[in-house]
């Protein structure tokens, strides 16, 4: 997400880096950059006004034009805006009430309710240790229970059943009841969409909100829909006490307008994003962290907190004291790392918390993709495991069956053990002179511009 307005952003603010001394002529071009940038990545009029101008009031201020840089100081405040425009705090949802805690999910249909209700159960038990139940009030869209029901399984969470023929005020009453009984710790109620707003979708689910009194009212938005899914969430949060926004699919909206508007449009906070298809994929939204990545300066700490949660620490260590007992890093040890990688979101989620990433060049930028390392994991998954140990004994008539039993080319597989080698090398450093060597080692092979 927000790829686009990155790339204008980041444009903008290095050539105002550039500059000895800001002036208040070079200050309204770059804001006018800024505002055409906001504009094309959907972000509602009235929203890009308001931004633009306080940035303005701040820029030239004694604050930018006494600055000794001028183009950093410009830079910091584009960030506090943005951080401001999204909401300033992580908004947290308020479980810290009388079991069960109840929220309860809404929206238009195929925004992605009934995947978000399984995602966010997900979310609540590995992350808050929680124990869910979930139960589907959508008696009208023929799978809509059974998709739930399979989806709670997968996360692992509690079920409550319900059908097609009853009330979807009596399912809701019911799961309450049963969540209490079982001494559950949230209750999560997927609710029925429509094609549009309607006073029938209204009327119901204000029925089922009386009825159960969720601490927690979450629309559900696809985010691809841009400045329509501010308006929508209006339009919800006119018949219903909204507490906060889950913004979904924001892995394929490369503009980011709906998460920049919607909080001013609203008045609501964006509590969550969806950032894939997999019941893993969920984030709490912070806005500093998102403002950050939007200036194309990463978001380290969401890197260091997935890596904390995802990395096979008992591998780790056992690499760690493996290169320092001086042993060689084999193709079995880079098999780790790459599904290692591949756990954290792969190497497109890496890069994008990567700081610097956003200012390499487009063409190296699409050079990295999850479709290469899928590769790089077949080819080592068909060599033997005396290959993977000792990748020197793979020769010619080696490589040509390593190829086929991986369905690719000679030339993937000399690709592959070219880049291994490269990594065993800085392995060697590491395990020499610790990080400043690996890091030195790195540089060398790195795009122009890439942040080590």
């Amino acid at each position: 997400m927000f790829q686009n307005l990155t790339d204008r952003l980041t444009g903008t603010i290095k050539r105002l880096r550039g500059q000895g001394r800001l002036s208040e002529d070079n200050i309204r071009e770059s804001l006018r950059e800024v505002r055409m940038a906001l504009l094309e990545a959907d972000v509602a009029l009235p929203v890009v006004k308001e931004f633009t101008e306080k940035v303005r009031q701040r820029a030239v201020g004694q604050e930018v034009l006494q600055s000794l840089s001028p183009g950093q100081a410009l830079v910091k405040i584009v960030n506090d805006e943005l951080v401001s425009l999204m909401g300033v705090a992580c908004d947290e949802l308020q479980l810290n009430v009388q079991p069960p805690a109840v929220v309860l999910m809404a929206g238009l249909q195929g925004s992605g309710k009934t995947t978000s209700t399984a995602k966010l159960a997900r979310w609540l038990k590995e992350r808050k240790k929680k124990s869910v139940v979930v139960a589907s009030c959508d008696v009208y869209r023929p799978a809509a229970i059974a998709q739930l029901e399979t989806l709670a399984a997968d996360v692992g969470a509690d079920f409550f059943p319900s059908r097609s023929d009853q009330d979807p005020v009596a399912i809701a009453v019911a799961a309450l009841e049963h969540a209490r009984n079982k001494h559950l710790d949230v209750l999560i109620v997927d609710t029925a969409g429509r094609l549009h707003i309607d006073e029938e979708m209204m009327g119901e689910i204000q029925r089922i909100h009386a009825a159960i009194d969720p601490v927690e009212t979450l629309f559900v938005v696809d985010s691809m829909t841009g400045q329509d899914a501010a308006n929508t969430a209006r339009a919800f949060n006119d018949a219903l006490p909204l507490s906060g926004i889950v913004l979904t699919k924001t892995d394929g909206d490369a503009r980011g307008g709906a998460a920049l508007s919607i909080r001013s449009i609203t008045g609501k906070p964006i509590k969550f994003l969806g950032v894939g298809e997999k019941t893993e994929a969920l984030e709490a939204f912070h806005p500093d962290r998102v403002a950050s990545r939007i200036l194309g300066m990463g978001d380290v700490l969401s890197l260091v907190e997935e890596a904390e949660r995802k990395v096979d620490k008992v591998k780790a260590a056992k690499l760690a004291t493996k290169l320092h007992k001086g042993k060689r890093f084999d193709l079995e040890d880079f098999h780790d790392q790459l599904e290692q990688m591949m756990g954290m979101g792969g190497l497109g989620s890496l890069m994008d918390k990567l700081p610097g990433v956003g200012q390499l060049p487009q063409k190296v930028r699409d050079q990295v993709n999850d479709r290469d390392m899928h590769r790089m994991l077949a080819i080592i998954r068909s060599m033997t495991a005396q290959e993977r140990r000792f990748p020197d004994v793979i020769k010619g008539s080696r490589r040509r069956r390593i190829a086929a039993g991986s369905g690719t080319q000679v030339q993937d597989v000399n690709r592959l053990l070219k880049q291994f080698m490269q990594m065993q090398k800085m392995m060697k450093k590491m395990s020499k002179g610790g990080m400043k060597n690996m890091m030195r080692g790195l540089k060398g092979r790195m795009p122009q511009g890439f942040p080590f």
